[in-house]
């Protein structure tokens, strides 16, 4: 029989300046009915993002709408098919969709993410919400349309031990870089990404003022900066651009919380002097891409010239605090929580 309840991830209340662990309680919630076209899901992990941290605001929008007290938290998942009523996705497909923080979810067979459908044979499972999910996605689509990396580029990645970070040092490389420069917070951290992950050279952003550690690193300049941060690192990188520099605006987790919001605004200046490009982007805006994307990267990890990596916490029960260390800095490559300890 059909699972009738699941337990659920809620948001208690709104955080009161950074999120605590009493902000956030696990219920059990009833099940819809499966419908014409509907498909009961069972999670086996769902994606931590940094951009859940905005999210929990109240006034403020990032990415998609805001959580709401009371109510469960969602987000990138995979899982399979428990029971379908659709003949084009049976039980026991493997697929990806929206309805995360959460055990099971009853959701519309074409509400899936990307390509919806996934291959375990293909991947492990775990890559298809990192390297080949969207985290890998969005490194792929600002290296490659926002920022256009180039053969001969010197490209300077900050957060670069996070999810979109890692992939996005080892996609520049491959994409042509003849320099791949990161940040990251604390040594060992900067020691793993020239080890594992193919940087040239990195900086600790907790040791080192980021316009000392450009001058270092990159005395003749950078040509492309992949922007994860904003704030302090967004400006060092400004003076470090050489003209006609891109940038590649993929988050600001400097600003979240309230911090940082004008750190060096007035650095902007050097956009104007060096004739810089800095463009936003939101990765759901390129779905295009996404066919190509997947056919390169899924190569890419095949032949071992990437390297895919996660931090995965087991249990719904510490989903919660998986985004608490996430915020904190406590992963590297991916953050995931694992429904299934058999998955």
């Amino acid at each position: 029989m059909a699972a009738r309840t699941t337990r659920v991830v809620c948001l208690v209340r709104r955080p009161a300046g950074e999120p605590a662990p009493g902000d956030f309680t696990i219920e059990e919630r009833p099940l819809p009915a499966l419908n014409a076209g509907q498909l009961l899901v069972r999670n086996l992990y769902m994606s931590v993002d940094p951009s859940m941290r905005g999210r929990l605001e109240s006034t403020e929008k990032h990415y998609t709408h805001n959580f709401t007290p009371g109510s469960p938290l969602d987000g990138r998942a995979l899982g399979v098919v428990e029971d379908s009523r659709c003949a084009a996705v049976p039980a026991g497909t493997f697929v990806r969709h929206q309805l995360g923080w959460r055990e099971r979810a009853v959701l519309d067979a074409g509400d899936t993410d990307g390509a919806g459908r996934i291959d375990p044979g293909l991947a492990p499972l775990p890559t298809w919400l990192g390297l080949l999910g969207q985290t890998g996605f969005t490194a792929y689509v600002g290296l490659t349309r926002i920022a256009a990396v180039r053969p001969g580029d010197t490209v300077l990645v900050s957060a670069a031990a996070g999810a979109v970070g890692s992939a996005a040092g080892q996609f520049a490389r491959l994409l042509g870089a003849r320099r791949v420069l990161g940040t990251a917070g604390g040594p060992d951290k900067c020691a793993l990404l020239v080890k594992e992950f193919g940087y040239d050279a990195a900086a600790d952003h907790r040791a080192e003022p980021a316009r000392d550690a450009l001058a270092r690193l990159a005395p003749d300049g950078i040509d492309v900066y992949f922007d994860n941060v904003g704030g302090e690192q967004l400006v060092a990188a400004l003076h470090a651009l050489r003209p006609g520099g891109r940038v590649a605006l993929c988050g600001m987790m400097s600003q979240f919380g309230g911090e940082g919001r004008s750190a060096g605004i007035n650095q902007l200046m050097q956009a104007v002097l060096k004739r810089l490009t800095l463009r936003g982007f939101i990765v759901r805006d390129h779905e295009d891409l996404r066919p190509e994307f997947e056919r390169r990267a899924a190569d890419w990890l095949r032949s071992g010239e990437v390297t895919a990596r996660e931090t995965v916490v087991d249990g719904l029960e510490n989903a919660a605090q998986a985004l608490l260390s996430l915020l904190a800095g406590g992963n590297v490559g991916k953050m995931l929580v694992r429904l299934d300890g058999k998955a």
